[in-house]
């Protein structure tokens, strides 16, 4: 098949180009190449290029940011969606589309988690555009699945765990605080771009859940990471009130991978295992990526 992946050179855009260049004919554009909130653009590339599928990893990420930068936003997280939706339906193309655990309120408990019927409830304007930027695809197109997953992490690209790492090993012995009573699940990026191979070979269609299986909180993520890694470090747990945010985010952000196992399909595995699997794969280079000067 012929894959045009946007957001190419992000976190996930990464990994997807480099698993599903094994078997199919990737076409990958970063936001340099294809700016998907121009739809003369996206309209002239899709036309000029025919593929069968478009993958759309391109995202304004940025939670605490998208309360004050609205506009860049929606015109990323809505606009962009829009515009390939509308593109793709016009020249028969399929489109995978990225959106977010953010979309749900978190009001409930672990070990309650969220499924693909679960009514959207966004407490933050990030997720809200991510929420209408899934509305947006369903209403121009049923050529499409829609994939949420939640805590991303990959060697490409900022994350959290790059985050609390260059902490621990810049500011030795200084006391870290990570939030504690929030939970998700936290999803290497590889793994997902595995589950989005097999969606598109088995021409899956819909709202899919696929995060990594089981969850825990920001600070257990944190501190199994530097365990894994040998790192010395002194976080300690804190409560979402003591590390006050400009958007709110979800206490419970756990996605149930319903329809996934459901369905038989289902790549994803514990947290812990990917997590364990990913330092040991990338220890060296996680740790000279931290020490670097930014």
């Amino acid at each position: 098949m012929r894959i045009i992946i946007t957001g190419a050179h992000g976190q996930l855009g990464t990994e997807c180009s480099t698993v599903l260049s094994k078997f199919h004919e990737v076409m990958p554009y970063g936001s340099a190449e294809l700016d998907i909130t121009n739809l003369s653009q996206v309209k002239t590339t899709i036309r000029q290029t025919l593929p069968d599928i478009l993958i759309n990893c391109a995202a304004y990420t940025d939670v605490d940011g998208s309360e004050t930068n609205k506009e860049t936003a929606w015109n990323v997280n809505v606009g962009g969606p829009r515009n390939l939706a509308r593109s793709t339906e016009d020249y028969g193309t399929t489109l995978v589309h990225i959106s977010s655990d953010y979309i749900f309120d978190g009001a409930t408990t672990p070990p309650q988690q969220y499924r693909e019927d679960d009514p959207p409830r966004p407490l933050s304007y990030y997720g809200k555009t991510k929420f209408e930027g899934e509305e947006a695809i369903r209403a121009l197109t049923d050529r499409h699945i829609i994939i949420r997953t939640s805590w991303l992490y990959g060697i490409v690209g900022r994350n959290f765990l790059n985050t609390i790492l260059r902490a621990a090993l810049n500011k030795p012995g200084e006391t870290i605080r990570v939030v504690n009573d929030q939970y998700g699940s936290p999803t290497w990026s590889y793994r997902l771009a595995l589950q989005i191979a097999q969606l598109i070979e088995l021409q899956a269609a819909g709202t899919y859940h696929a995060s990594s299986e089981g969850y825990c909180t920001w600070y257990q993520l944190a501190w199994l990471f530097l365990e894994l890694l040998e790192v010395p470090h002194a976080i300690v747990p804190c409560e979402t009130k003591d590390f006050p945010r400009p958007a709110v985010r979800p206490k419970n952000s756990v996605l149930e991978n319903n329809r996934l196992t459901r369905e038989g399909i289902n790549v994803m595995v514990p947290w812990e295992d990917d997590l364990e699997r990913y330092v040991g794969t990338f220890r060296e280079t996680l740790i000279a990526k931290a020490r670097a000067p930014q």
